[in-house]
């Protein structure tokens, strides 16, 4: 996906929300903003939001010298979403299409997104899940794949959600390597935050050898573009790896909610939709 101009407040309002967790000093809020703005100037619009928001997000760590400002927030979210574990098996276990419950609890959890500037509610998130409407309802094709497939390829996006996909990664009953980030970027998930939500329980946990908020294949390791490559199936969580893979010419299936009117209108959904996409399917 290309940037729009509309993203180039949202990496300003980014940039400002990630620094103020990170330190109190305006002098460097002040000075990561200006710093932030001409990078923005001279961005190619053709590049995809992921490849910016790495710099941006790099920008932010040499400047206030915290790592992880949201390591704290992750934490939390990950507590909170374990909480909800059990309550979310048992309706597994009681519902009529497991794979497809587990599916609108993985979306569900997508919600955890602190790339945007939106409130949410877990709890009722997972509620409203279990109702609503797909505006993009793959499902058919995501069984016919899952169903040929020896290995599966799961990329994943947000910290707290790592929960849910935990419980999707259980009832697909097939080989699983999982994917984070490299090192800390906004609330992602890294090795460290997987392992905390049990994901090394049920699958190999790998980095995909970036920091950029997205998967960007040109800046990811060669582990993982091989794994890429040769996947049967690759699930991709989330806007961020939507972004980044949106335009690549293999089957990959993402699952995510429109947080964005920009990636909705990108995708062609309305705002707040929830999705299972496939592409060259």
């Amino acid at each position: 996906m290309k940037t729009y101009l509309e993203c180039l407040p949202c990496f300003m309002q980014q940039a400002l929300r990630a620094g103020r967790i990170a330190t109190n000093d305006e002098k460097k809020l002040k000075d990561l903003l200006s710093s932030v703005g001409e990078m923005i100037k001279d961005i190619p619009m053709q590049n995809t939001p992921p490849e910016t928001g790495d710099a941006i997000y790099r920008k932010v760590r040499e400047i206030t010298g915290v790592n992880d400002p949201y390591k704290e927030i992750k934490k939390q979210n990950i507590a909170e979403t374990l909480a909800l574990y059990p309550e979310m098996k048992n309706i597994i276990n009681s519902s009529e299409d497991k794979i497809l419950t587990a599916i609108r609890f993985a979306i569900a959890g997508n919600v955890i997104d602190f790339g945007v500037n939106k409130e949410f509610d877990i709890q009722q998130e997972v509620k409203n899940n279990l109702e609503k409407e797909f505006a993009i309802f793959d499902y058919h094709k995501f069984l016919q794949h899952l169903e040929k497939a020896n290995s599966i390829l799961y990329i994943g996006d947000n910290a707290g959600e790592t929960v849910f996909d935990k419980i999707l990664i259980e009832e697909l009953g097939k080989q699983v390597t999982f994917v984070v980030r490299d090192i800390p970027v906004i609330n992602d998930a890294t090795k460290e935050d997987a392992i905390a939500s049990g994901i090394d329980e049920v699958a190999e946990i790998i980095s995909s050898g970036t920091s950029a908020p997205g998967t960007i294949l040109n800046l990811c390791n060669d582990d993982f573009l091989e794994r890429f490559k040769n996947a049967d199936l690759v699930i991709s969580k989330g806007q961020g790896n939507y972004e980044g893979l949106s335009n690549e010419d293999r089957p990959v299936f993402f699952l995510l909610k429109a947080k964005c009117p920009i990636i909705a209108n990108d995708i062609g959904v309305k705002e707040n939709d929830i999705i299972l996409k496939g592409i060259n399917i």
